[in-house]
């Protein structure tokens, strides 16, 4: 701020700041009036409440000081007697303000670097506030921008009305920028901090290439073609899910284009990543199995309540579906939302035999018969004791080489076990301190009550403050590895809807709701649910 500029020079000054750093001109006149008061306490002493204004028009500067109207004088910078002050307006009363006219100060060389600090730190936080406002609403766009130093590895973007940072993780391996670079990242996060609006722009977040498809194929960008899921290991490999609303359109194919232009087009920005197109779809089965293309797949088993699948390929083709270092299982992993074990067709039939075996066992120990019979009754797909126990007797009779008299004892020699492990169970429950109570829950028998027991849930209390999860398990993700812990009823093929229904029955006959409360409850998430749908059919 020089000291010779005359009033006008005072407005075209903070014309030029203004436009140069686009923001408002009322935010520059407003430092230099900040400045300027400054500068006039740094001459009529610190304690002095001046105030300065700056005429918008003719860039004259009014300088005053305020004196508060006291009856005492305490300190005569800031305080005027009420006799005085009703000599300048007879209306004071104590406690008012005087506002006294300063005669017009000259900036020394020290005021005025003073007045230059508080004008530049004013411009910058308002130049701040503008780049925030600007950007924050820019969050899941892809930006152009020019490199302007490397720091570290980290990339720092010009982007012309502000600057971004693309962190050395944010950015595609072996991949290099200098001075003056083009950059084309994604912005995935834009933080208001001290030292102003932090812009964060990746390379390698898996919405970047969902981006540049949408770019590159208009399909896309019109809706007509959705982007389902996107899964990326930077720089080696990626998959993407597609989907078409249009039947007459091949989803894959719009995204391939014409010789693979369209792709290919994504592959160079993405420094020569290799890109599977899937086909989503709605059933999940079909959905992995596309999504481990190119291996084939023989057979899939789904677990739904754990979010597990097993799939079953050839020998020739665990290789290939596995991928170098795990890739292609992962990120069909990471793509589908499942854990996915991969078997050979041999170790299936490896585990199947064991299981077979095992189950055969399990029917000669508890009912007592020799191997011939434990095989064929696990031939025949029992799985349990119980079932042998509970099946309608024909369906044992039925078997080659048994008759009635055969299913008869072998029944009776099933609940005899299933009574003898019952008491068995009891007396341990009763030594866990589990109470009868619990019985009353449906679906929990004397098995689920020991589970429960060595988990600390022992009364109706206690279950009725738990969650599905604690019950039934749950899963974390975490950087595309799933980890599985496991719930107090773990095993008792319980889904997560049962589980959350015998809670619920804990609650109501533990007395913390009533079937009333539940009923009204569920009628309100109803009307709720109507009302939206009414809303969004009005507005559509």
């Amino acid at each position: 701020m020089a000291v010779s500029a005359n009033r006008l020079e005072l407005l075209q000054i903070a014309d030029a700041v203004a436009r140069e750093k686009a923001i408002d001109r009322t935010i520059v006149v407003d430092a230099m009036e900040d400045a300027i008061q400054k500068a006039a306490r740094s001459r009529y002493g610190s304690e002095t409440d001046v105030r300065a204004e700056i005429n918008a028009k003719t860039g004259e500067i009014k300088l005053q000081r305020l004196l508060k109207v006291v009856e005492e004088i305490e300190n005569p910078a800031t305080d005027i007697l009420i006799e005085d002050a009703r000599h300048r307006n007879p209306a004071a009363q104590v406690g008012d303000f005087i506002a006294e006219p300063l005669p017009p100060m000259d900036f020394g060389r020290i005021a005025a670097q003073s007045a230059k600090q508080v004008i530049v730190q004013k411009v910058r936080e308002a130049e701040r506030d503008r780049q925030y406002e600007e950007f924050k609403d820019r969050i899941s766009e892809i930006v152009n921008g020019q490199v302007k130093r490397v720091e570290y590895g980290n990339v720092i973007v010009d982007l012309g009305r502000g600057e971004a940072i693309v962190r050395r993780d944010e950015l595609i391996p072996r991949e290099n920028f200098r001075y003056g670079d083009r950059v084309r990242a994604y912005i995935y996060d834009v933080r208001r901090e001290q030292r102003g609006p932090q812009i964060f722009m990746s390379r390698t977040h898996p919405q970047f290439m969902s981006k540049l498809f949408a770019q590159e194929v208009p399909e896309i960008y019109d809706g007509i073609i959705e982007v389902k899921s996107v899964a990326r290991d930077p720089g080696s490999r990626a998959k993407i899910a597609v989907i078409s609303r249009d039947s007459s359109i091949d989803p894959v194919g719009a995204c391939v284009g014409m010789r693979g232009s369209r792709v290919q087009a994504v592959v160079n920005e993405l420094q020569g990543e290799k890109i599977d197109i899937i086909p989503w779809s709605q059933d999940a089965a079909t959905f992995i199995v596309n999504a481990l293309q190119p291996a084939e797949v023989a057979k899939v088993v789904l677990d739904e309540d754990a979010e597990r699948i097993e799939v079953v390929v050839p020998d020739d083709q665990l290789s290939l579906a596995i991928g170098r270092r795990g890739q292609n299982v992962r990120l069909a992993s990471q793509l589908t939302g499942w854990d996915i074990d991969i078997l050979t067709e041999q170790e299936e039939s490896e585990r199947r035999q064991k299981e077979f075996m095992d189950r055969s066992a399990l029917f000669i120990e508890a009912l007592d018969v020799d191997e011939m019979v434990g095989q064929l009754l696990a031939s025949e797909g029992f799985v349990s004791v119980s079932e042998i126990a509970f099946v309608e007797l024909a369906e044992i009779a039925s078997i080659e080489g048994f008759d009635e008299d055969t299913a008869v004892e072998l029944q009776n020699r099933a609940r005899e076990h299933l009574a003898a492990v019952e008491a068995e169970q009891d007396t341990e429950r009763k030594a866990l301190g589990v109470e009868d109570a619990l019985r009353e829950v449906d679906g929990i028998n004397t098995a689920a009550l020991v589970a429960l027991g060595k988990a600390d849930i022992k009364t109706m209390e206690d279950f009725a403050g738990c969650v599905p999860d604690d019950l039934v398990g749950w899963v974390e993700r975490k950087d595309g590895e799933a980890t599985r812990y496991p719930g107090a009823l773990d095993g008792f093929d319980i889904s997560r809807a049962e589980a959350e229904a015998m809670i619920m029955q804990a609650r109501i006959k533990a007395g913390w709701v009533t079937e009333a409360d539940l009923q009204a409850e569920a009628e309100a998430a109803e009307a709720a649910a109507a009302e939206e749908a009414e809303g969004a059919t009005v507005e559509g």
